[in-house]
């Protein structure tokens, strides 16, 4: 191998961390601080994050990207900063784990906090709160209050659903759950005709297929329960409180093959965590009681720990009976889910 090829990672590495410099404050193994890389909002994490600083004195300082997380981190290699890995959805969750960024933890006060459902059998990562994919329905056109994902494939919605696009993680992770179910023919069957009750081509986020049913371009949506609460508390833009007013969340189940689709945020400890002990403390902290309670509430989700309750705006959605199907299970059957998509063409819409 050519020397001065063979020496272009840690090139790379060497560059990445130092244009950390910048950003963080304090040096990354400064005593009593976490470093966390996260996909999700800053202000999403910030309450949480300031009640584990209050309680143990350490400091927290957060990256926040919209994308190549994992990527950065392995650039980084051992001269990353990150401490902790926060992001959402199982498929990020494994990605994260794929691309050798995280390192297994056995602790014992997680463990115990977390059910195994919602931790990596390998102790790479670990759900913090949950959301539920679920339908969106108009309060004046849809009647029905209780829905299976079967009957979404029924030819009554003919023209009356909207869903954003079909490669979205979110939906990947619904389908791969459907795979995990039924196997790869049946859902695929169930794809096709979905498909055909398209009132258009997959477009947009969850929040505009909401305005897709408050404008009456379709009757009905997939979507994350935490949109609702984010769109009834939006202040900013009253006419999101609009759209999510015109619509009820009913909860689809799997029928007798199980309960209503969940998906997770979740934490993973970095390789090279410079502060390894910090970082276990916040990791601990995350699992615990009150910090479930405020995240989970923060972030209108459901927290992982059995019989915590959710927020008043949350449980007024309805009850949530969770399908129990292990998230390792979904993450196992995202690629054959991402491949049937383009196979069945979702994204071009129905056919007429």
């Amino acid at each position: 191998m050519n020397r001065s090829t063979s020496r272009v990672p840690t090139i790379l590495a060497s560059a990445a961390a130092l244009a950390l410099a910048g950003f963080f404050s304090a040096p990354a193994s400064a005593e009593g601080t976490v470093n966390i890389y996260t996909y999700r909002q800053p202000d999403l994490i910030k309450p949480v994050l300031d009640e584990f600083t209050k309680e143990t004195g350490i400091k927290t300082q957060v990256l926040f990207l919209d994308k190549g997380l994992e990527e950065r981190i392995a650039a980084e290699g051992q001269n990353s900063p990150a401490d902790v890995i926060m992001t959402v959805d199982i498929s990020r969750l494994t990605a994260t784990k794929a691309k050798g960024v995280t390192q297994p933890l056995d602790d014992e006060i997680i463990n115990k906090n977390i059910s195994a459902q919602y931790r990596d059998p390998d102790g790479e990562w670990f759900g913090v709160t949950k959301r539920a994919r679920v339908v969106y329905a108009s309060k004046d056109r849809v009647k029905e209050d209780h829905l299976s994902y079967a009957d979404l494939a029924d030819p009554k919605w003919k023209g009356r659903i909207c869903i954003r696009s079909g490669q979205h993680d979110y939906n990947i992770a619904l389908f791969a759950a459907m795979i995990a179910h039924w196997g790869e023919e049946k859902t695929e069957r169930w794809m096709r005709a979905f498909k055909e009750n398209l009132a258009r081509k997959p477009d947009g986020s969850d929040r505009s297929q909401a305005k897709s049913i408050y404008t009456g371009e379709c009757d009905i949506a997939l979507g994350n329960t935490y949109y609702v609460g984010l769109m009834l508390t939006n202040e900013k833009d009253p006419q999101e409180q609009e759209y999510a007013r015109s619509l009820k969340v009913i909860f689809p189940d799997f029928g007798a093959d199980g309960g209503t689709h969940v998906n997770i945020s979740g934490m993973a400890l970095a390789k090279y965590a410079p502060n390894k002990d910090n970082a276990i403390k916040l990791l601990e902290f995350l699992s615990q009681h009150e910090a479930q309670k405020i995240y989970a509430e923060k972030n209108f989700e459901y927290p992982v720990e059995p019989g915590l309750a959710p927020s008043e705006i949350v449980s007024g959605f309805g009850e949530l009976k969770a399908d129990m199907l292990p998230l390792v299970d979904i993450g196992n059957n995202r690629k054959a889910a991402s491949e049937m998509v383009d196979r069945v063409g979702l994204n071009d819409g129905p056919s007429s």
